[in-house]
This record gives C-alpha cells, sequence and structure tokens, in this order.
C-alpha cells in the first residue's frame, strides 16, 4: 500500500501544494482544526482527497509506518508531530526552520532511517536553493580562487502587487510580523559581524535589476545570517559581505514609522504578559485594516547574489530573481511555500531526501530539479550573470 501523506494545516500558503498533490493522484489526508474552514478552500478537490478535523488521537490512530506527516501548524506544534513521527516510524515535513529541538531528534530520525525535512518553502527553502546553486557556478568557474573576496546576499520579501498607503498586506495573522520586529539580527559586512535589535535599525536601500528596469526596495537582516554560511559551503572562503534578509517596498519605514515606536515602547518599558496583549490588539486591527481582498494579488520577489572581487574588482557576479505574482493558481507567497513543500515530498516518497533532520538540498541534481520544476509550473527564475 502506498504511503498517506497527511498535510497538517490548512492556511492560505498550504492550498497550491494539497492540489498540486491531488492532481498528481497521492494519497492525501488533510487534518485542519475547522473542518469547514478545509472544506471550503479545497472544494476544487473535495473528491481527490481526504479533510478531517485534526484531533490528536484521531490523527495518532490513523499514522503508519511509511506515512508523511507534514505540519503547516504554528511552529510551536513541530516537535509534537515530528515525535509522533518517531513513534509511529513516519517521516516529517515542515517550511520552517530547523529550531534546536527539532535538530536534536536528527540521530533518532537517521537511525530509525526517516527523513525529518525542514526549510523547504519560500525562505526558508527556495533562498536555499537558488544559494546552492549559486555556490556551485561560482565554484566550477574559471574565476575561483581562494583568494577572491566573496559577497552574498539574500533578501526576500512579499507585498501588495498594487502597492497600499501601508505598503504591505497580511496574507495570515499580524501578530508573527510584529513579533518578528522584535527580532535580532547577525549578519557579516565588511568581514566583521554586524547587528540590530530590530529592522529599524539596519534599514537600507536595495536595487534589484528588473526585465522591465530596476526597482529599489528598503531591506533589513533577518535572523541570524552566520551559521548559513557553512549551509551554502562558504565557511572556508574568504567571505567579507553575508546577509539574509526581508525586503520591503520602497517608503515601507515610513508608512510602519508609529508601529515601530510602539512596538520600541512595548519592548523597553512592558512586561512580557503585557506587551503581549497589546500586540495581539493591534494585530486583531491590522488584520481589519490591510488584510488581502478576495482574489487580490500579492507579489513575492526573491532575489540571491553572489560577487566574487579581487585586488582589481570584481572577478565574478551571478544572481537569482524570483518575481511571482497572484494569478488563477493562487497567491504568489502560497504558492511559492507550498509548492517547494510538496516537492520535499515527491523526494521522499523516491527515495532521495536524506536520512535524519535536514534541510532544501544542495545537492546538484536535485537543485536542478527543483528550478526546472518551477519553471514548468509556470514560475519565472531568471539567472542574471553580471560578469
Amino acid at each position: 500500500m502506498s504511503a498517506t501523506i497527511h498535510w497538517l494545516g490548512v492556511g492560505l500558503s498550504s492550498i497550491p501544494g494539497i492540489e498540486k498533490l491531488a492532481h498528481d493522484n497521492r494519497n492525501v489526508i488533510v487534518w485542519n482544526r475547522s473542518l469547514g474552514k478545509a472544506q471550503a478552500a479545497l472544494s476544487q478537490i473535495a473528491d481527490k482527497i481526504e479533510i478531517s478535523t485534526l484531533e490528536w488521537s484521531a490523527l495518532a490512530n490513523k499514522v503508519k509506518a511509511g506515512d508523511i506527516l507534514i505540519s503547516m501548524l504554528p511552529a510551536t506544534m513541530h516537535i509534537k508531530v515530528a515525535e509522533l513521527c518517531l513513534e509511529k516510524n513516519a517521516h516529517f515535513v515542515s517550511s520552517s526552520y530547523i529550531s534546536p529541538e527539532m535538530q536534536a531528534l536528527h540521530q533518532q530520525a537517521k537511525e530509525a532511517n526517516l527523513c525529518f525535512v525542514n526549510e523547504v518553502g519560500l525562505d526558508p527553502g527556495l533562498d536555499h536553493i537558488l544559494a546552492h546553486a549559486l555556490v556551485e557556478n561560482y565554484k566550477n568557474s574559471s574565476q575561483y580562487h581562494s583568494d577572491n573576496k566573496l559577497y552574498f546576499r539574500s533578501y526576500c520579501g512579499g507585498f501588495p502587487k498594487i502597492a497600499n498607503d501601508f505598503k504591505y498586506k497580511f496574507s495570515w495573522s499580524p501578530l508573527g510580523v510584529l513579533k518578528a520586529l522584535k527580532s535580532p539580527a547577525k549578519w557579516l559586512e565588511n568581514g566583521v559581524e554586524g547587528n540590530s535589535n530590530a529592522p529599524w535599525e539596519a534599514l537600507a536601500d536595495y536595487t534589484v535589476d528588473l526585465p522591465e528596469g530596476s526597482e529599489t526596495f528598503q531591506c533589513y537582516p533577518n535572523r541570524d545570517s552566520l551559521p548559513f554560511m557553512e549551509q551554502y559551503h562558504l565557511a572556508d572562503e574568504n567571505v567579507q559581505q553575508f546577509v539574509r534578509g526581508t525586503l520591503r517596498l520602497a517608503g515601507w519605514s515610513d508608512a510602519w514609522a508609529e508601529l515601530f515606536d510602539k512596538v520600541a515602547q512595548l519592548t523597553s518599558s512592558a512586561s512580557a504578559e503585557t506587551a503581549e496583549q497589546e500586540l495581539k490588539v493591534i494585530s486583531e486591527s491590522l488584520e481589519r485594516q490591510y488584510s488581502y481582498e478576495e482574489n487580490e494579488p500579492d507579489r513575492v520577489v526573491l532575489h540571491v547574489d553572489l560577487e566574487a572581487k579581487n585586488a582589481d574588482g570584481t572577478v565574478w557576479q551571478q544572481s537569482y530573481l524570483l518575481d511571482s505574482s497572484g494569478n488563477e493558481k493562487g497567491q504568489a507567497m502560497a504558492r511559492l511555500v507550498s509548492i517547494p513543500v510538496s516537492f520535499a515530498i515527491e523526494s521522499i516518497l523516491n527515495n532521495v531526501a536524506v536520512k535524519g533532520v535536514s534541510a532544501a538540498p544542495h545537492q546538484s541534481k536535485e537543485v536542478a530539479s527543483w528550478i526546472q520544476q518551477l519553471t514548468d509550473l509556470g514560475e519565472v527564475i531568471t539567472h542574471q550573470v553580471m560578469k
């Protein structure tokens, strides 16, 4: 009997991936806390999949060895799902970052011959894939030299295709976005570690060459970029700049200035409990004002760039650009998060995924395959060769 794919959570960023699996005739059970919402969201493929209410005991009773569980639940739930996978000898997939708690399950999963694949959405996910492709391109080039100074930049952002006064719209609860405004970041700049406690401390302009001309965005570092130098096989190189960050539309910082002040005030003066409650109230207000209308197109821009310099200047530079908009196949964010998740599921079914806890694949063949599959599905990935 073929493996069953248990997809947990049917937020907006799940639907295109589920639809792809259904059209590929995979055996899919979708689990969601609200049965009605899931049935409405997946009405087009209701005859191809099973939809169930997410109750833990019912899920545990249904999972069998060799199945695959996809957690699109809040990040706090991933470990509970992963531990169920260990108990049932099933595989695990998530688009989220690998937490220390998830990494701690690596040996158990590997010994059980299980794949626990994470970081296979958009960011993290496709950014990893494109970074691996660039690094391989550079290391295979005649310009490669261990003395070259390297500059790596990876920026991704989602926003409305038609800009509004707020320069942003929310495709899910704003609370996560607000909390991210309080997150510290680390990156490498001029060979020295850079640090910030909030986006407004490290804002910069970032110009991207698009097919119809250049566009300048705002950008800021996101989380801790430094561990990814090893993941991208750059740890032993002469890296001068290494940053993974977030893109926003020009004018975003002005539109959000009052919100920045409020978050900064709560962070510095309020108790954790009070701050949480205040952020929830602000989140609810933002959700009412700045949520996407039905069929309103969003836009996602992902730009990954690697540059090598010697004493005479730039000797090699290439980028990958993904500039996608919402269309009849779904919102760009939803497609670019959940379709790569479906690729990860296929890699497990095809015995290609590595055992244990891993992130998006770095192997040349798999990277090329994912890029080609996205292209075949209509996503336009532009490979820019500057030098």
